[in-house]
């Protein structure tokens, strides 16, 4: 077998990479290669390629209809609806429009997100590992924004980097939204900010127990989840797969394939 494909959660193991002497291609669906033995591919001279950029448009409308959902109360609402309660007796759910959304991670993905506020009239700010020179937006620390929105690489390096100092400087108006990996947050930190209401709301497609559920947040009506699906439209998979087949047929061809780590 020459060509493994993979995704980022599930990745390749050094023992799965031995166990494949003719291997001279990983490519993962998707941008995230969290859990690929990428040391361990290099030192075999195995071409490591992903498929970023083919779901950015998707993940970034799906980022939006999270932090909507959960800054205008989209699901309490929907629930009182039902139940005959008419709008007098709820509480006012605030404006998303001229808030501050601070996003973690702005790499493609995370310029969607930013271009897609611009139309809300919101400022935007980002935080990487270091500035950049080559975006308009405001370098941010914790307790600048409004909205949080998680947008960084999984993996060792960015495990529970939102903890509860940072829930705690965004403050009790704050949403989060994680589209990202669920290992950046610390679960157990969101959980007990929600309850306490040191943070508004949060919207994750992606959390620390998946498959299944966060058990922790099931029994709170301020948090709106998805099963992992912001990449996922009819659009997104094929641009995914039309991806790997042009990254293999690339490589096997003897040419560079289109998005190499």
């Amino acid at each position: 077998m020459r060509v493994v494909l993979t995704i980022g959660a599930t990745g390749l193991s050094p023992a799965q990479i031995d166990a494949l002497p003719a291997l001279t291609l990983i490519c993962v669906l998707g941008a995230g290669y969290e859990n690929v033995a990428i040391d361990h591919a290099k030192a075999r001279s195995i071409v490591v390629a992903t498929g970023a950029g083919t779901n950015d448009d998707c993940v970034a409308d799906h980022t939006w209809g999270l932090l909507i959902a959960a800054q205008r109360r989209i699901l309490p609402l929907d629930k009182a609806t039902r139940a005959g309660v008419w709008r007098t007796a709820l509480p006012l759910p605030p404006n998303v429009s001229h808030k501050r959304l601070g996003i973690i991670g702005l790499g493609t993905i995370g310029k969607k997100i930013a271009q897609r506020a611009l139309g809300f009239e919101i400022e935007v700010g980002y935080h990487n590992r270091s500035a950049r020179t080559d975006v308009p937006y405001r370098y941010f620390v914790a307790g600048w924004a409004d909205f949080l929105v998680v947008a960084t690489p999984g993996g060792a390096g960015t495990k529970h980097l939102v903890n509860a100092a940072v829930l705690d400087a965004l403050g009790p108006r704050a949403v989060v939204v994680n589209i990202a990996r669920g290992s950046v947050i610390d679960t157990a930190a969101l959980a007990a900010a929600l309850r306490e209401g040191r943070i508004a709301a949060a919207g994750l497609d992606v959390y620390e127990s998946e498959p299944a559920p966060p058990a922790e947040l099931l029994g709170l009506d301020n948090v709106v989840l998805t099963p992992h699906v912001a990449g996922w439209s009819p659009e997104a998979v094929q641009n995914s797969v039309d991806r790997f087949l042009e990254n293999a047929r690339r490589h096997l061809a003897g040419e560079t394939p289109v998005t190499v780590v």
